[in-house]
């Protein structure tokens, strides 16, 4: 089917679990709400979705961009389900001696499946049996090559893009709208000409990882293919769109890949308690729109989006992650959720919730400073048009 649509997602992730622990802010609870969100909203009847289940990706694919010796590492300490005396050294080397990171039972064996999860999903589309494909359970840009940060244990888009660069010859463009900066897919194709990062995200001047400013350019033949647009903290929907639109669309019009993928972290809301943004959930249809429009004119359509953070659990990832997948899907959703998913979520938090898809209240930020950070993101985007541009003929 010309217009088919797979979404990754399957029982497998209930077997091998991705699961730091009932204290982390990253709980696996938020991708099964958000699955049962866009079942309960029958957007998998749709005749053109297929549910796609996940596989673990293969050592070969993992050490494409991982170290041998860190993948060793995760599966050994995921067999010990915890840091032992005689792993102490291992596990601080490779950055689970941490909170952030800390091993669990069958680590390797979820983490991998994460990782295999998103080559499916772009496999799906660059073998044509799709021509959208989103990755739910995704989107973990933080881990580096030999070491494990920001709750990701495998850098599964850069897993997924390097699969397409080794099979297909593909030249991708990679746009994060998470909060973090995309800093583990960034340093996986730093020097590389044909794998384009952009990453927009709250200014590592106040946010982990402290990276991604305007002048991490990549190096070498990769000179001016990493892309950073930093925003203040309580950046809200319009400047965060104008981001969008100014920086990202240009340059992947310019770039002309063969595959867009999209990390669609959504923490910029207002309601999430790890990072300083303002947005709404206005944002998730325009962004859908907006990828849409810029796979089908730039790479015939061929799209993969993965999740990413999102520690408002009940709340927004759900949401947010339904709206995308709608206008993926081109489907209308209602204003209100589906009573049977209200009444669901209530299981896990009964904490007031919204429950409507589309915010109807306004972060709580004072309009001076949103008009700062408008204002900000104005002079931000100059900059990088100023530094960037002219490097893509622009």
């Amino acid at each position: 089917m010309a217009d088919a649509i797979a979404l990754v997602y399957g029982d497998e992730y209930k077997q091998a679990v991705y699961d730091f622990g009932s204290f982390h802010p990253l709980q696996p609870i938020r991708v099964e709400l958000a699955f049962e969100l866009l079942r309960e909203c029958g957007l998998l009847d749709a005749p053109n979705v297929s549910l796609v289940g996940p596989r673990p990706a293969s050592y070969a694919e993992l050490t494409a961009v991982h170290d041998p010796d860190y993948v060793d590492a995760v599966n050994t300490l995921g067999a010990a389900g915890s840091v032992v005396h005689e792993l102490a050294d291992m596990a601080k080397k490779h950055g689970f001696a941490q909170s952030d990171n800390p091993v669990f039972a069958g680590m390797g064996d979820a983490a991998a499946l994460v990782a295999g999860g998103s080559v499916v999903a772009a496999e799906a589309v660059m073998s044509g049996r799709a021509l959208h494909s989103f990755a739910l359970a995704g989107g973990l840009h933080h881990a580096h090559r030999s070491r494990a940060a920001g709750f990701c244990v495998y850098n599964d888009p850069a897993v997924a893009i390097a699969a397409m660069r080794a099979r297909y010859g593909s030249r991708v463009a990679y746009v994060d709208v998470d909060a973090h900066h995309g800093d583990g897919v960034q340093e996986m194709f730093y020097d590389d000409p044909n794998v384009l990062t952009i990453s927009i995200h709250e200014s590592g001047r106040y946010l982990f990882p402290g990276t991604g400013f305007v002048k991490e350019l990549g190096e070498g033949a990769g000179y001016g293919y990493s892309v950073n647009v930093p925003l203040e903290p309580y950046t809200s929907d319009e400047p965060f769109l104008r981001a969008v639109d100014e920086i990202a669309v240009p340059l992947v019009r310019a770039f002309k890949p063969d595959l867009l993928v999209t990390q669609c972290g959504c923490d910029t809301h207002w309601l999430d308690p790890l990072t300083h943004m303002a947005t709404s959930t206005h944002i998730w249809p325009y962004l859908a729109r907006t990828f849409h429009a810029l796979a089908h004119d730039v790479c015939g359509g061929r799209w993969v989006a993965t999740g990413g953070g999102g520690y408002d659990l009940y709340s927004v990832v759900p949401r947010a992650w339904t709206l995308l997948f709608a206008g993926m899907v081109g489907a209308e959703l209602p204003s209100d959720l589906p009573r049977s998913f209200i009444e669901l979520r209530r299981r896990y938090s009964t904490q007031p919730m919204a429950e409507t898809f589309l915010d109807a209240e306004k972060p709580p930020v004072p309009h001076e400073q949103l008009e700062h950070t408008m204002a900000a993101t104005e002079r931000t985007i100059r900059e990088v048009g100023h530094t960037v541009f002219p490097l893509h003929g622009l």
